[in-house]
This record gives structure tokens, sequence and C-alpha cells, in this order.
């Protein structure tokens, strides 16, 4: 197949930190190139990739000094990927609502995975979108609000390259909070967590701008560099060494998350998790197999006396088995042929419950993700 994936433009593919959307392209677009496709990647030039790549601006976004609103570099990077789109057999978007705002302007179906939240300023792209869309768990479906004419196309859960992780049954006695330091992530609650158990916590995230006073008033007051430690944000190499030593993973997030790779990437390394089960968390953990699935501090912190139940190889195998490239590749080549060959609508958009206000309060913070890659 003939396959345009498009990228945000926030951060680079692969990205060198943070940045789950731009980890899961980079997977995703080099195994189908491996595969024999002949796939092209619209992301920042900087990007290093397998597939024909394809950029209007030469690095990511969030490291130009000299950008201040992207918004503007987001609206030409989807007109120029979307632009020269009439080539190829299906248009996969990762790069939210500005592509799928010009999906009507080319006769190419296009696959939109919903990588993070509608909120209710993007809400009316969604409600004029032509194509179909797809979700990263089962549980972000009942966020979607009832749709007049996207259509859900199925579950395709993100995937990680597990051999590229450590393994080691042999852990360090430290426990881990590994991602956006952000009050919906809950970093200030593993704080709590770890000084009621009287264990070491390491935190490693990236600060975005909007989240800076949370950190100043929340978290950094707590970091004493001893018992709460701050590496800040963790790239491709510390944030394996962090992961395959830890004792277990921290995520006691606070809203309805998406996804949660840092869940598969923790359990991959044979490290298990503690998670409030939220979102899409207990679609990720195996309670009382490949950690816990809890509903509040109280019960994070007892789970925390379990935690040397979880046999680390579990762990690992869980992984190999739901959340590796090849699994993904193959749900979203099932999909992209049955887009391709659709004569109609693959399926009803589900009938579920608008997004409840709490939600959408959450949504208009996290979900800043989807135009500048993060979150998956």
């Amino acid at each position: 197949m003939k396959i345009l994936q498009v990228a945000p433009l926030w951060e680079r593919v692969p990205p060198p930190g943070y940045g789950g959307i731009e980890a899961v392209v980079s997977v995703l677009t080099d195994a189908l190139v491996r595969a024999g496709h002949d796939v092209t990647l619209w992301a920042s030039g900087d990007s290093l990739t397998l597939a024909d790549l394809r950029s209007v601006y030469p690095r990511s976004l969030r490291t130009a000094e000299n950008v201040k609103d992207g918004t503007l570099y987001d609206w030409v990077h989807a007109a120029a990927a979307i632009g020269g789109a009439t080539e190829f057999d299906i248009i996969h978007n990762h790069a939210g609502e500005p592509v799928m705002a010009l999906a009507g302007l080319v006769n190419v179906p296009m696959l939109t995975t919903m990588h993070c939240l509608i909120t209710s300023d993007t809400r009316i792209v969604w409600q004029h979108y032509s194509g179909y869309y797809n979700t990263v768990s089962r549980a972000q479906i009942s966020t979607v609000p009832p749709l007049e004419r996207p259509q859900h196309a199925g579950v395709v859960c993100n995937a990680v390259d597990v051999a590229s992780f450590p393994f080691s049954t042999q852990k360090d006695d430290y426990l881990l909070c590994l991602n956006r330091v952000a009050p919906e992530k809950g970093t200030h609650l593993a704080i709590e967590v770890a000084r009621r158990a009287g264990r070491k916590l390491i935190i490693a995230g990236k600060v975005d701008r909007v989240d800076r006073e949370y950190y100043e008033t929340l978290v950094k007051p707590r970091v004493d560099s001893q018992d709460v430690v701050f590496l800040g944000e963790a790239d491709h190499r510390l944030k394996r060494e962090l992961y395959v030593r830890a004792a277990c993973l921290l995520v006691p997030i606070c809203w309805e998350e998406p996804f949660g790779l840092v869940m598969v990437e923790a359990m991959a390394c044979g490290t298990p998790v503690i998670a409030f089960a939220r979102g899409a968390a207990p679609e990720l953990v195996v309670d009382g197999e490949t950690g816990f699935l809890v509903k509040d501090v109280d019960s994070m912190l007892e789970a925390l006396g379990k935690i040397d139940t979880i046999e680390p190889t579990r762990c690992r195998q869980h992984v190999e088995a739901n959340f590796d490239v090849p699994v993904m590749v193959e749900g979203y080549l099932r999909l992209y042929r049955e887009i391709v060959g659709a004569p109609a609508p693959l399926a009803e958009t589900p009938s579920v419950p608008p997004v409840p206000a709490f939600y959408a309060k959450d949504a208009e913070t996290a979900g800043a993700e989807t135009h500048r890659g993060g979150d998956v």
C-alpha cells in the first residue's frame, strides 16, 4: 500500500525525550516500511525515519527558540501534507484537528488516530470531519460524544518496541513516577504515597508552560533531592535505566487517560505498575499479575506492600503478547484494508453520553497535547 503518515510538528519523530505520539508514529512507520509498504511521513525536519520524510520546518517546534505560537505552523504543516496526498491509498493522521479539517479537500480516505481528547473547541472539527477515526483503547470510546459524521473504525492499542527495552528481575528499592509533571498525572499524589510508605521516589518528566504553577506549588517544595528526587525530562537512555531498576511505577492518574504508554514501557522492563483504575489503565495492567489497579492513595499504599508478589517475567510476557509493534501494525493494516475497500461507513458512531463537564475541563488542559504531541 501507498501510505501517508502525518505526525504532529511539535516533537521530533522519534522523540529524544517525552513524546508518546511521536514514539508510536516512529515504530509504526518504520515497521510498515520494513513490511514492504511505500510510506511517506510528514513530520519535523529533524525526524529520523525509514520512510520518505517531508516537512515544512527543519526542526521540532519545541526546540525552535523563535517560535512562540505553533498554531500557524500546524496549519501550514497540515495543508502541505494534505495538498500532495492524492497519490496515496490512505492518509493516517496522528496530528489531530488541523489535518482533520482538511479531509474533505482530498479524495483519499483518512484514518485519524484519536490520541487525545475532544474538547469544547475542537468538537466542531469532529462534527464536520469526513473521514474515519480509531481509538487507542476501549475506554476512550466512552469519552467520545455523539457525533454526526465521523465513523469509528475500531480500537488499535499503542505499542512499544519491546526488544529495545532492557529486562531485569533484579530491582532497586526506589519508586518511579515518569510522566508529564501535571495535575492530571497526579505527580503530587505519587509523592504523598512515597512519603507515607517511607520509600524513595524518583520523578522524571517535562514541565510544560501550562503546568509550571502546579510544579512550583505542589511538586517542587516537596523535592528534597534525597527522598524525593526530580530529574527533569528523561531521554531515551535514562528512562530505560530508570524503568528497569525501579521497584514499581506509580501512576496516580486523575483523568480518563486515553492510553498510558509509560505503563507498557515499565512492564516491558519487568517493572510492575500500580495505577489508579481510570481511563485505559484496566486494559493495560492485569490486576494482581502485572501490577495493581487501585482507587485512591490509601489503596495505592496498600498495594505497594504487595508489589514483591508480581513476577517481572509475567510483566514482560504481557507486553510482548499485547503491545509489541507487530500487534499494532497488523491492527492498523486491517483497518487500512477495510477503509480502502469499504463502500460505506465501517460502523455507526458509538452511542455514548456526552463528555461530562468535569472531564471536558480536564480535556481543555490535557488536550493541548493533541496538536503538540505527547500523551498516548
